[in-house]
C-alpha cells in the first residue's frame, strides 16, 4: 500500500496550522477515502484533532460561518422539514428558515451530496452553518429521539411496547403468567439500562433465596437489581421467548438471539445463553454492538507504530495474523476492524466463527455447527475452493485447524485468527505444543497482536504524587520520570467508580528475520521475548505504562490488566 499522498487544500492547512503532523494527516486522508467518508468527518469522528480549531480552519477554507450550537434554542428547530432518516444519514440539523431558504447545521461543509439531497427533499435553498461534530450529534439525538421515545426518556407504556424483530418461540404458547406486564417491563428496563450504561453482558442469576441481575460494564461485573425470587421462572421464560428458545426445555443449555428495536433507526442485537443451575436457569446475554467495528483503527488505542504494523500486515497478499488474549480482551473488535478495512468490492472475504457475533455486509460469514458437520476445519477446506483472498478463523483450537490455516497462509491467502494466550511469545509456544512445525510457523506467521482492555479514566480524575523510586519499580524509565502526571480514579455521577469506557493495550510483534531464526531453532519463550524487545516491540506492560504517561488510565488499572 502506498502511504504517501500529496496534501492540498484543507489537509495541507491542517498540517500548516499544527493540528496534526504530515504523516498522520496523510494516513487520515487515506483512511477517509478507504471508508468512503470525508476528511473532516474522519478527523472529528475519530477525535484525531480538537474540534474547535478544526471547525475554525474549515470555516475559513469553505467560507462557511461557524456557529456555537449551544447558543441556539432547540425548541425552534423546524424538525418537520427534514426527516430523521435524512438528518442522520447526512448528519445535518435544521436550524431555522427564512422565506424559501433553510439554514442547516453541519460539521462537514464538503458534503455536497447532502446539500443536494436536502434541497431536493425540501424544495428550499440550503444555507450551511458550521458546528462542532460532537454537539451536532447530541442535538440530532435530542431533537428526533424526543419524538420516537429515545433511550433516556422511555415511560412505562414505551417499556411495555418495545419492538422485537424475531421469529416466534418454540414450545407451548406463552400464557398470561409469562406476559404479565411487570415482568415484561422489568426485562425491557434491564435491557435498556444495559445499553444506556455501555455494558457488554447481562447476567440473570437464580439462587435459593435471592435472584439477582448483574451487568458487566467496562470489564467489571456489578449488581444492578434484586427482583423477588418468586419471579425467576417468569423472567427466564420471558427472556427465552424473546430469544426464540424452547420454553419447555429447562434441563439443557440453549442458545438464542434477540434483536431489539429501541428507536425508529436503531436496533441492538443480544446473544443469549441459558444454563440449568441448582435453583433455576441462569441466563447470560452479550450485547453485540456493530458500531464498535465502525470506529476505525485510530479509536482502538494502538500506538502509532503499532497501528502501522497492523495496517502493513493487513495489506500483505498473504500471511497469518494472530490476535491473542483472554476472553473479553477485545480480540473480536480488532479482527473485525481489520476485516472492515479490507472489505472492498475486489476482495473476497470468508469467515468461520463460533458463533458469528457481528454481521458485516460484503463478508461471507459461516457459523460453526458441529451437529451438522460444520466445524472449523470443514469450513476452511470449503473456503479454499471458494477463490478466497482473506480468510478469518474465529479461533485456532487444534492442530488440524492450525495446519489448514498455515497452509492457506503459505499458498497466497491472508489468514486472520485468534488464540487464548497471554503474550506474543506464549502464542508461538502454544502453536508448537499443538504440533505445528517450527519451520511452518517461521515462514507463515506475519504478525502477532496480544492485547488487553483497560478502563479509561473519567474527566473527574485526580492527580496523585508517586515517588520516583516507586515509578522506577513499576517499570517507567529514568527519561520518563518528571515528564508526566499520574492520575487515579475519583468518581462522579457520569462514570463508574472513576472510569468511563475502555481502551486497548497492545503488544504488536512483526516476525523479523532474527525472530524467525529463533523460532526455527526452537527457542524458548524467554529467548523469543528477549528478541522481541531487542527488535523494538513494546511488551503489554510497556504499552500500558504509556497509557499512564498519556493520562488515559491509572497505574492501578494497568497493574490489574497486565499481571506478569
Amino acid at each position: 500500500m502506498n502511504d504517501s499522498v500529496n496534501l492540498t487544500g484543507l489537509a495541507r492547512q491542517i498540517v500548516d496550522a499544527g493540528l496534526l503532523d504530515e504523516k498522520k494527516t496523510q494516513d487520515a486522508v487515506l483512511q477517509a477515502k478507504r471508508n468512503q467518508t470525508s476528511l473532516v468527518s474522519w478527523l472529528v469522528q475519530n477525535k484525531l484533532v480538537k474540534s474547535l480549531p478544526l471547525m475554525e480552519l474549515a470555516s475559513a477554507q469553505f467560507g462557511v460561518i461557524y456557529l456555537d450550537l449551544n447558543a441556539v434554542n432547540p425548541d425552534v428547530f423546524p424538525k418537520e422539514l427534514i426527516s430523521e432518516k435524512l438528518a442522520r444519514q447526512h448528519r445535518v440539523l435544521p436550524l431555522y428558515k427564512r422565506g424559501s431558504k433553510l439554514y442547516v447545521a453541519v460539521s462537514d461543509p464538503s458534503s455536497y451530496q447532502a446539500l443536494k439531497d436536502i434541497q431536493f427533499s425540501t424544495g428550499m435553498t440550503i444555507e450551511q452553518l458550521l458546528v462542532e461534530d460532537e454537539k451536532l450529534g447530541r442535538a440530532i439525538d435530542k431533537l428526533y429521539e424526543s419524538a420516537t421515545g429515545g433511550l433516556d426518556g422511555m415511560d412505562d407504556a414505551e417499556l411495555d411496547s418495545l419492538s422485537l424483530e424475531q421469529t416466534e418461540a418454540k414450545g407451548p404458547s406463552q400464557g398470561d403468567e409469562i406476559d404479565e406486564t411487570p415482568v415484561v417491563r422489568f426485562v425491557n428496563k434491564m435491557l435498556l439500562d444495559a445499553i444506556k450504561g455501555g455494558s457488554s453482558d447481562l447476567h440473570f442469576e437464580p439462587y435459593e433465596k435471592i435472584y439477582r441481575v448483574r451487568f458487566r460494564t467496562d470489564g467489571v461485573l456489578h449488581e444492578v437489581a434484586k427482583p423477588p425470587v418468586q419471579l425467576r421462572d417468569r423472567i427466564s421464560a420471558r427472556l427465552k421467548i424473546m430469544a426464540s428458545m424452547d420454553i419447555s426445555e429447562r434441563r439443557k443449555p440453549q442458545d438464542g438471539r434477540i434483536k431489539l428495536k429501541v428507536t425508529a433507526n436503531k436496533s441492538i442485537d443480544f446473544r443469549v445463553n441459558t444454563l440449568p443451575t441448582l435453583w433455576g436457569e441462569k441466563i447470560v446475554m452479550r450485547i453485540l454492538d456493530s458500531s464498535s467495528v465502525k470506529m476505525g483503527i485510530d479509536m482502538l488505542g494502538y500506538e502509532e507504530d503499532q497501528k502501522q504494523l497492523y495496517l502493513e500486515a493487513l495489506h500483505q497478499p498473504h500471511g497469518l495474523i494472530l490476535v491473542t488474549g483472554p476472553t473479553g480482551s477485545g480480540k473480536t473488535v480488532s479482527l473485525y476492524t481489520g476485516l472492515s478495512i479490507l472489505n472492498m468490492v475486489d476482495v473476497n472475504i470468508s469467515t468461520v466463527e463460533d458463533p458469528v457475533e457481528i454481521n458485516l455486509e460484503g463478508v461471507n460469514q459461516v457459523n460453526v455447527n458441529p451437529k451438522q458437520g460444520m466445524d472449523f476445519t470443514t469450513a476452511l477446506r470449503a473456503f479454499l475452493r471458494q477463490d478466497p483472498d482473506v480468510i478469518m478463523v474465529g479461533e485456532i483450537r487444534d492442530l488440524e485447524t492450525a495446519e489448514i490455516a498455515i497452509k492457506a497462509a503459505q499458498t497466497g491467502h491472508l489468514v486472520m485468527s485468534t488464540l487464548h494466550t497471554n503474550s506474543a511469545a506464549e502464542t508461538l509456544n502454544r502453536l508448537r505444543n499443538m504440533g505445528v512445525a517450527s519451520f511452518n510457523l517461521a515462514t507463515s506467521l506475519t504478525l502477532i497482536i496480544a492485547q488487553r482492555l483497560a478502563r479509561k479514566l473519567c474527566s473527574c480524575k485526580q492527580e496523585i504524587v508517586v515517588p520516583d523510586e516507586a515509578l522506577l519499580h513499576e517499570g517507567f524509565t529514568h527519561e520518563q520520570i518528571g515528564t508526566f502526571k499520574v492520575y487515579e480514579a475519583k468518581g462522579c455521577e457520569n462514570c463508574n467508580a472513576g472510569y468511563k469506557g475502555r481502551v486497548g493495550i497492545y503488544e504488536v510483534v512483526k516476525t523479523t528475520p532474527e525472530l524467525q531464526r529463533i523460532i526455527m531453532a526452537d527457542g524458548n519463550s524467554m529467548e523469543i521475548s528477549a528478541q522481541m524487545r531487542k527488535d523494538g516491540f513494546n511488551s503489554l506492560r510497556t504499552s500500558g505504562l504509556l497509557k499512564v504517561v498519556q493520562g488515559i488510565t491509572s497505574l492501578a488499572e494497568v497493574n490489574r490488566v497486565t499481571k506478569d
